[in-house]
C-alpha cells in the first residue's frame, strides 16, 4: 500500500489557510481529476478520492484540529486507513457528501454529475449526532469502556426500513430525486433542487407503513459501549462510525461523535500528562525531616521523603506517577506534591507546654529575624 500522504500536500496549501482556500485548491483539484473529464483513468481516479478525503478533514475544523495534534493516528481510529475517517468510501460517498461544492450538483463533465445521468438518488445518510462522555482520572489513566444511552433513529421492524409498499419510481423526476437545470459550454454548471414530487427521495409509496409513517425509520432509546483509550483529554473525540441516527428508508447510518469531558478531582489536577496535588505535612515533620505517604491515580500510594527544614510551598516530583499520553504511545507524565503545612488545633497540655517550650529557647533567633525583616523593609521605602 502506498504511503499516505499529508492532507496539506495533498490539496497544496499551507497549514494556516483558511477554510476558503482549503474549498477552493479542493474545487480546483475536483474538476482536474473528475471521473467523467477522465473517464477509465485510474491515476485520476485516485487522485479524486485522495483530494476528497483531505478535504473531509480539513473543511471539519474538529477534524482538523485533531488531525493538525495527532496527524493519522487520531483517537477513535483516525485517519490512517482510508477514506473519510479511516473507512472506505466510494464516488457516490463523495458526491453524497461534497456534491453542492460548486453551488449546486458536483460537476456536470460531459453530460452530467454522478447524481444525474438516469441514476436513482437513493435515500439519503443520515444525521450525526454529538454526545459528551465525562471521565474521571482513573479511568483516563487507564482506559475504560463506558456504556450511554442516547435517543437516535433506527430502522422501522414493520416494514424493514423500507417506508412501505407499493414502492414506484418518480414519474417526475425518474428516479433522480431532483430536478436539474443546466447551462452550456464544457464545463455545466448545474442548478438542482429537490424533486417536489417525492421530497429528493427518487421513488413515491403507494401504501406508506403506519408504523413509521413512510419514513422507514423509528426513534428508539438505545444503550451503546464507548472504548475510551487512555491518555484521553478534555475536547477531544471519538467518531464512532454508523452509530449516529439512520436515514429514512434505507439510508445509510450517520456517525457518533463521543466528546471527551473531565470530571474534577477532590485530589488531582491535571496538566497536560502531568498530575497536581496538594498534601499537608505535620509541622514537626517539616523541622526535623521524615516521610510522607501519597495516594496515587492507580488506586496505591508512593511514600516520599521530607528533608529537614522544608519550607511550606515547596513541591516535590514524582516521575512516572502521572497519566500516560494518549493510547499509551509514550512515557508516563509526573505528580508534582506541592507540600503544605498541617497546623495542630488540639493541642494536649503537655504538647501546649513543649511549644511554649520551643517559643522561649527560639525567641532571641525570631526577634533577630524580625528585625532583620523589618530594617530591610523601611531601606526599601526610604
Amino acid at each position: 500500500m502506498a504511503e499516505k500522504r499529508d492532507y496539506y500536500e495533498v490539496l497544496g496549501v499551507g497549514k494556516d489557510a483558511s477554510a476558503d482556500e482549503i474549498k477552493h485548491a479542493y474545487k480546483k483539484l475536483a474538476i482536474k481529476y473528475h471521473p467523467d473529464k477522465n473517464p477509465g483513468d485510474k491515476e485520476a481516479e485516485e487522485k479524486f478520492k485522495e483530494a476528497a478525503e483531505a478535504y473531509d478533514v480539513l473543511s471539519n475544523p474538529e477534524k482538523r484540529k485533531q488531525y493538525d495534534q495527532f496527524g493519522f493516528n487520531a483517537p477513535g481510529g483516525g485517519f490512517g486507513g482510508g477514506g473519510f475517517g479511516g473507512q472506505g468510501f466510494s464516488f457516490e460517498d463523495i458526491f453524497a457528501n461534497f456534491g453542492d461544492i460548486f453551488g449546486g450538483g458536483f460537476g456536470g463533465f460531459g453530460g452530467g454529475g454522478r447524481r444525474g445521468g438516469g441514476r436513482k438518488a437513493g435515500p439519503p445518510r443520515g444525521n450525526d449526532l454529538q454526545i459528551k462522555v465525562a471521565l474521571s482520572y482513573k479511568e483516563i489513566f487507564e482506559g475504560c469502556t463506558k456504556k450511554v444511552r442516547l435517543k437516535r433513529y433506527t430502522p422501522c421492524t414493520e416494514c424493514n426500513g423500507k417506508g412501505g409498499s407499493d414502492i414506484k419510481t418518480c414519474d417526475t423526476c425518474h428516479g433522480t430525486g431532483r430536478v436539474r437545470r443546466s447551462t452550456g459550454g464544457f464545463f455545466q454548471m448545474i442548478t438542482e433542487s429537490a424533486c417536489p414530487n417525492c421530497n429528493g427521495m427518487g421513488e413515491v409509496i403507494a401504501k406508506p407503513c403506519p408504523h413509521c409513517r413512510g419514513e422507514g425509520r423509528v426513534q428508539e432509546t438505545e444503550e451503546i459501549s464507548i472504548k475510551i483509550p487512555a491518555g484521553v483529554s478534555e475536547g477531544q473525540y471519538l467518531n464512532l462510525r454508523g452509530e449516529g441516527n439512520c436515514g429514512p428508508r434505507g439510508g445509510a447510518c450517520g456517525d457518533l461523535l463521543a466528546v471527551i469531558a473531565e470530571k474534577p478531582d477532590d485530589f488531582f489536577t491535571r496538566e497536560g500528562d502531568d498530575l497536581h496535588c496538594e498534601v499537608k505535612v505535620p509541622i514537626h515533620k517539616l523541622v526535623l525531616g521524615g516521610t510522607q505517604r501519597i495516594p496515587t491515580l492507580d488506586g496505591g500510594e508512593v511514600q516520599i521523603k521530607i528533608a529537614a527544614g522544608t519550607q511550606a510551598g515547596s513541591i516535590l516530583r514524582l516521575r512516572e506517577q502521572g497519566l500516560y499520553p494518549l493510547n499509551k504511545r509514550g512515557d508516563r507524565g509526573s505528580l508534582y506534591v506541592n507540600i503544605g503545612v498541617e497546623i495542630p488545633k488540639d493541642l494536649s497540655r503537655e504538647e501546649k507546654e513543649l511549644y511554649q517550650k520551643l517559643a522561649e529557647l527560639r525567641h532571641d533567633k525570631e526577634t533577630a529575624q524580625e528585625e532583620s525583616f523589618l530594617e530591610k523593609m523601611k531601606n526599601l521605602f526610604k
